[in-house]
């Protein structure tokens, strides 16, 4: 008989977000996010330091990636019985050593080993984040305490890379790398503090990776998250060529500020909603990124379609990783902690795809070829959602169904 984790025991009435504690996970999110897409925003003047062409420098984000989607499931196997807080903060550690180096370093090598260490060490903070909110959080909040938690993606995005751009270009873009290390140096305290401990998972209460995979749902969830994820890849890794290819791109920077404004601003809608409307809202998100992508496909040369299209497309995307990790935590129960990772490599997957298919077809076909590819994944994802209404997302009538093995969706 497989043994539920213990949930961290809380005063009588005490049914209120834990803020302190959700903003050291909010914070580790953000830092997650920003260690990642830093090196974007300051490419010119890294390339410069390390004496290396732009687009070598760029692979920075891409050994970050490999990083994250060679070890999540490696290293969460390995620690599988460690307190969640002494995990979190090794992670913590690892991100401020990383970026330490990667501030000091000169040497190009030295700097991907670097930035190899801070992808491996993203890989565990996002196996950790939604299930630690959950576990710290009473039963009718987890959903609030999950949007919380996984805020600090969008801000990152949407205040962080520009904020970092901004500082590198004024003060050098080692500085901002410092700084992120000296973000981690007091979140470690910060978690140390306010983060309550949970238990690991003991290794006989594990489930190979071959019995995780036949829990009913749980193989649905991950093939919508990773193809959702490519799809968004594509398209924001490319939107600027996309645009240019209809004369629009002295507007890229406004409409990704409009995409990361909407994105904050769903982030918020989930977490109002999500206890009660999960499935609903999963539908939504496919469905607003399907008819965004779709407009941008056919009239991404009307500037106001434009903006309502990514607006739409930030408001999707905002709540995302709330949404799909919650749905793979109900559907995993007891094991969630194992099946974390499966979610980590997917989502990764994606982002490394996307980035490798958009870079072929925008070669091979042209920048109008990048929406088309964008459209039929998305649209996808809305056919694969709305018929998973049993296990993988269901309704309210389904949700108290157990984690059991099988092939249905």
């Amino acid at each position: 008989m497989t043994k539920v984790q213990e949930p961290i025991l809380r005063a009588p009435g005490q049914d209120r977000l834990p803020i302190a504690a959700l903003i050291a996970l909010f914070t580790a999110g953000f830092i997650t996010t920003l260690t990642e897409a830093l090196p974007a925003g300051v490419l010119p003047q890294m390339s410069d330091a390390l004496g290396v062409s732009e687009s070598m420098a760029g692979q920075t984000v891409t050994i970050y990636a490999v990083a994250t989607l060679l070890t999540a499931i490696p290293v969460a196997v390995a620690t599988t019985n460690w307190p969640r807080r002494h995990l979190l903060v090794v992670a913590l550690v690892g991100f401020l050593v990383a970026n330490l180096v990667t501030a000091f370093s000169v040497n190009y090598t030295l700097t991907m080993v670097a930035r190899f260490v801070a992808g491996a060490a993203s890989g565990v903070t996002w196996s950790l984040l939604g299930g630690y909110a959950q576990r710290i959080t009473p039963d009718a909040l987890k959903g609030k305490a999950m949007a919380f938690a996984f805020a600090g993606t969008p801000v990152a995005l949407a205040l962080g890379v520009p904020v970092g751009a901004f500082l590198g270009q004024i003060a050098g873009w080692q500085v901002t790398f410092g700084l992120m290390s000296v973000l981690a140096a007091l979140l470690i305290l910060w978690t140390m503090w306010k983060l309550p401990n949970v238990p690991g998972q003991k290794a006989a209460e594990r489930l190979p990776l071959r019995h995780l995979l036949r829990i009913r749902g749980l193989r649905t969830i991950l093939v919508v998250t990773g193809v959702y994820v490519l799809a968004h890849t594509i398209l924001y890794t490319y939107i600027s060529p996309v645009l240019a290819g209809v004369g629009l791109e002295d507007q890229v920077q406004w409409i990704l500020l409009a995409f990361g404004v909407a994105s904050i601003l769903s982030i918020w809608l989930t977490g109002m909603f999500v206890d009660r409307h999960h499935r609903r809202l999963v539908i939504l998100s496919t469905v607003f990124f399907a008819v965004a992508a779709v407009a941008l496909t056919l009239w991404s040369g009307n500037v106001v379609v434009d903006y309502v299209a990514v607006t739409a497309w930030g408001l999707a995307f905002g709540g995302a990783a709330t949404l799909f990790q919650g749905a793979l935590m109900s559907a995993s129960r007891e094991h969630a902690d194992a099946a974390q990772p499966l979610m980590v490599t997917m989502w990764n997957g994606g982002i490394g795809l996307g980035g490798l298919i958009g870079g072929i077809l925008l070669a091979g076909l042209g920048s109008a070829s990048l929406m088309i590819a964008v459209a039929v994944l998305a649209i996808f994802t809305v056919v694969v959602v709305i018929l998973a209404r049993t296990h993988a997302f269901p309704g309210p009538s389904s949700e108290g169904s157990p984690a059991t093995t099988g092939e249905s969706i």
